[in-house]
């Protein structure tokens, strides 16, 4: 499943082709996807122009003039692939887009058609069709079901040792657990907390709540928040990773996953300095967590 970094690279490689631009038509191909399309999705967007991209958690937000939103969610292989004209192509922004083998759009995981003033298109393709799409006004967007009560962005500064330490107070929950809960930190994944885990030297499985003493609270939470920024920033320029089925909406797949340390890397010797462990897995929660038992305390 597409993480924050994947989600934020789709979001930059869109923005310099569907801002400004007018949605001229908007096809659905089927009644749903993970949830039914609301009543009227086409209509609500259809003659509307895109004023601004922004993310929230995994989720992108596709602002429009007419007091409506687009949200996006990937799901687990969504994709949205920008097809120019046929014949064409064109420098957008940082990211470049050429005509595609498949100009028409029909294949049989395209489910949404998104054609815009200038001729260019966006499609999206979703083959197990677990990703999501829904239209909201944009001033209540704060208080969609699916918005509402997610936590702080883990790049912004609401996001600190002490959020942590609030947040993990009591908690017997495992430490991995706890940072996946989305009501904690919007749009961690499995894959950057394994991450930043073993960057920090923090086991994934001791509980939450050991971190914070009655009134102070462990340093590491502090290095962990550092790591997590770290982490997620160095992925998003990087591209994010690429596993199985991710790509950019310029059709280019990221890069990150060369450089992990932890994830993925059962058997693998620990890169750590002067550790001599290995990387383990074990299952938590049902997925796949990579750490090293030695160095991880």
């Amino acid at each position: 499943m597409p993480e924050l970094p994947e989600v934020e690279t789709v979001k930059r490689g869109l923005e310099p082709v569907l801002r400004g631009q007018k949605l001229v038509r908007v096809e659905l191909r089927r009644a749903n996807l993970r949830f039914p399309f609301p009543e009227g999705f086409a209509s609500l967007l259809e003659g509307a122009t895109v004023q601004n991209l922004s993310r929230r958690a995994k989720y992108i937000l596709i602002e429009c003039d007419n007091a409506m939103s687009l949200m996006v969610h990937l799901g687990m292989t969504g994709r949205l692939t920008v097809l120019q004209p046929e014949g064409g192509a064109a420098n957008l922004g940082e990211f470049y887009f050429e005509t595609g083998a498949d100009t028409k759009a029909d294949g049989p995981h395209d489910h949404v058609v998104f054609t815009l003033g200038n001729g260019v298109r966006v499609v999206y393709s979703d083959p197990r069709r677990f990703g999501m799409m829904d239209v909201a006004q944009t001033a209540l967007l704060h208080e969609h079901k699916l918005l509402r009560d997610i936590g702080v962005e883990p790049l912004g500064n609401e996001l600190s040792g002490a959020h942590l330490a609030e947040k993990f107070r009591g908690k017997a929950a495992p430490l991995k657990s706890a940072l996946l809960d989305q009501r904690v930190v919007a749009g961690l994944g499995n894959i950057y907390v394994c991450e930043a885990l073993h960057r920090s030297g923090l086991s994934p499985l001791r509980k939450a709540g050991s971190l914070v003493k009655t009134k102070n609270y462990d340093p590491r939470l502090d290095v962990l928040v550092r790591n997590i920024k770290n982490i997620l920033s160095e992925a998003i320029v990087a591209g994010g990773s690429t596993l199985q089925d991710f790509v950019g909406a310029d059709g280019e797949k990221g890069s990150f996953q060369q450089r992990f340390t932890a994830y993925d890397r059962e058997g693998d010797d620990c890169i750590t300095a002067a550790c001599a462990g290995k990387i383990n897995r074990i299952a938590q929660a049902g997925r796949s967590t990579f750490y090293c038992s030695v160095c991880q305390k």
